[in-house]
């Protein structure tokens, strides 16, 4: 293993052809996934600059805050990058629910034998 985008320490992540690394996001607290979106280079800047989890839209081809509408913002508390940098764990605090369904947690069902089952 020599490439440096996995062994060394400089922050280098690596986008798929959209130009977006996924961001998997879990609360601080907890450890609970909370949702899962994808960053693009100015939402991943957004984010660090500011502390509130800034994610790209691909439905609406552009930037968001989460809670910027809802109040319900995630806090960021730290963020790491994995192996290969192309993905990103936002350890983050929550205020309000993480899902725009207003679940705590975009997972709120299992897949059963039967369909979906609530969990939450």
């Amino acid at each position: 293993m020599t490439d440096p985008r996995e062994n060394g320490l400089t922050f280098d992540p690596r986008y798929d052809a959209a130009g977006l690394v996924t961001a998997v996001v879990t609360a601080a607290g907890s450890g609970e996934v909370l949702m899962v979106a994808h960053m693009n280079a100015d939402a991943l800047a957004a984010t660090r600059a500011t502390g509130r989890a800034t994610f790209w839209s691909r439905s609406r081809q552009a930037l968001w805050v989460k809670g910027e509408t809802s109040g319900n913002f995630l806090n960021v508390r730290e963020m790491r990058v994995d192996c290969d940098q192309d993905a990103i764990w936002v350890i983050a605090e929550p205020v309000g629910p993480a899902c725009h369904t207003g679940a705590r947690s975009c997972f709120y069902r299992r897949i059963g034998p039967d369909g979906l089952e609530r969990v939450e």
